[in-house]
């Protein structure tokens, strides 16, 4: 459920963004730097699931320049109303093949794709509105029954096999690790990951580029980071905790 905020809370929001938004900066450029990056090197982008769109918006005016929805019908109802001039707008959320119809020509990029029934209806579609769609491959990198991602071994024929499809551009590689475990095992998660990520870019497929390594979310971004990521999903670290089990008013 989308937040609705008063004149008020709006402004005591802004305000926590910005001192949030301080303070991702300087670990990001901090894990960038143990990892031997700059902090350019690193794309911020900010998950967005329940926000209000003021709260997005101020965001984007402070220097977000990457926004990423969960739920196609959310990102819908804030499509207008998102400073699209001043940042991209991604989905990064699980996808159905009936919902692509509403993504196709609207975001910059679909980070969520793991199997060539959606890589083919986005290639259709992209075809069909004349543009070309880039996607990231979601890996299950935990091996998670009720995760989607296609499993690691899977990954190179996946990625051959969507390559020769018109119209779709393949920039790289997505991952959630299992959520309550230790933080070795975390790391370990990345480090897998990343093994990956170097591994698919030596391959030098066509049409893959393999630009992007994204994973590490609020908890473990930074973590993230230092194992070779170079674009995390902030939403709680950067616009608070949300509680999904009621409306915030």
């Amino acid at each position: 459920m989308m937040e609705k905020l008063s004149t008020e809370n709006l402004q005591e929001r802004f305000r926590a963004v910005e001192e949030n938004l301080e303070e991702i900066e300087r670990n990001v450029t901090a894990a960038a730097q143990k990892a031997g990056k700059t902090r350019a090197d690193i794309t911020v982008l900010a998950a967005t699931k329940t926000v209000s769109v003021e709260v997005i918006n101020h965001s984007i005016e402070k220097g977000i320049a990457y926004i990423g929805e969960n739920k196609v019908q959310e990102l819908m109802d804030k499509y207008d109303a998102y400073e699209k001039d001043k940042a991209q707008v991604h989905f990064i959320g699980h996808l159905q093949v009936n919902k692509i119809k509403y993504l196709v020509g609207r975001v910059q990029m679909i980070q969520s794709v793991d199997s060539m029934k959606l890589a083919k209806e986005i290639s259709r579609l992209s075809q069909k509105r004349e543009v070309q769609t880039k996607i990231l491959i979601e890996v299950n990198i935990g091996r998670e029954e009720n995760k989607s991602g296609i499993l690691p071994e899977n990954l190179e024929s996946l990625l051959e096999e969507i390559s020769e499809l018109p119209n779709i551009s393949i920039c790289g590689l997505m991952a959630i690790p299992p959520a309550n475990v230790k933080k070795e095992e975390t790391l370990h998660y990345f480090s897998q990951m990343y093994e990956y990520f170097v591994d698919m870019s030596r391959k030098k497929l066509d049409n893959v580029s393999m630009d992007y390594l994204s994973m590490g979310m609020s908890a473990d971004y930074a973590d993230a980071i230092e194992c070779g990521a170079n674009m995390v999903r902030i939403g709680s670290a950067l616009y608070g905790a949300r509680d999904y089990s009621k409306k915030n008013v």
